[in-house]
């Protein structure tokens, strides 16, 4: 029996539009949408409604030892700087984490730089369509001339299909800069990473001088005390 309710053809279901008087208002609200917004509203009222109580119950001498770290900012309630909540380890782990995910992206964009490199590069190295044509006499090359100026003059597919490819590689072109830019980025941001662990290392370390550098650079060269190992 379901098969053959099925054959039947029946009318399709069509929800009533928004009347074209009333186009400026958006969409036309079905009863499931106004289900929607009601529990949304009606859930805001309840939670208003219980910090009205809590209000209108609090105890005026509660004291909690987390006030001492807190305070009222223009009626906002802020806490006191927490710089350290972490100790060392949990920050070195973190800054691990954030270096390994720098580096999968680093080495994603090298990848997709090299391919979309070789793909220009390959069509670079393609030759040029030129034909070159033979005359007998002057009288046919002027014919061939005046045949080719016409030809020129007249917007031909080959025309429009080779602008296309001049667009599309010129939007190549500047995807790859773009990519080399990224790339570099990412290099120098996992380069500051990593002397930023460093750092957080233990051992004894100084900031060089700009005498003491044999190539002098706009960035801070920091030098290790030796150690001996055991």
């Amino acid at each position: 029996m379901s098969s053959l309710r099925n054959a039947i053809s029946r009318r399709a279901h069509k929800e009533r539009s928004q009347p074209h008087s009333r186009r400026k208002f958006g969409l036309l609200e079905k009863h499931k949408d106004y289900v929607e917004r009601a529990q949304v509203f009606h859930k805001k009222e309840q939670a208003l409604q219980k910090l009205r109580e809590k209000a209108a119950f609090r105890n005026p001498d509660e004291f909690y030892f987390r006030m001492m770290k807190a305070k009222t900012v223009d009626g906002v309630h802020k806490l006191e700087n927490e710089a350290n909540k972490y100790n060392t380890e949990e920050l070195m782990l973190m800054k691990t984490q954030d270096m390994g995910y720098i580096l999968q992206k680093l080495q994603s964009q090298k990848k997709k730089l090299e391919k979309l490199t070789a793909v220009l590069h390959s069509l670079d190295s393609q030759p040029s369509n030129g034909h070159v044509y033979y005359a007998e006499d002057r009288e046919e090359a002027k014919e061939i001339q005046s045949r080719l100026k016409k030809r020129r003059k007249m917007p031909t597919s080959d025309y429009v299909f080779n602008d296309d490819i001049r667009s599309k590689t010129a939007a190549s072109y500047r995807e790859l800069e773009a990519r080399r830019n990224r790339v570099s980025q990412l290099e120098k941001l996992y380069m500051d990473m990593a002397l930023q662990k460093e750092l957080q290392k233990k051992g004894r370390k100084r900031k060089l001088r700009e005498d003491e550098l044999a190539c002098p650079t706009s960035k801070p060269v920091y030098k290790w005390r030796s150690e001996r190992k055991r």
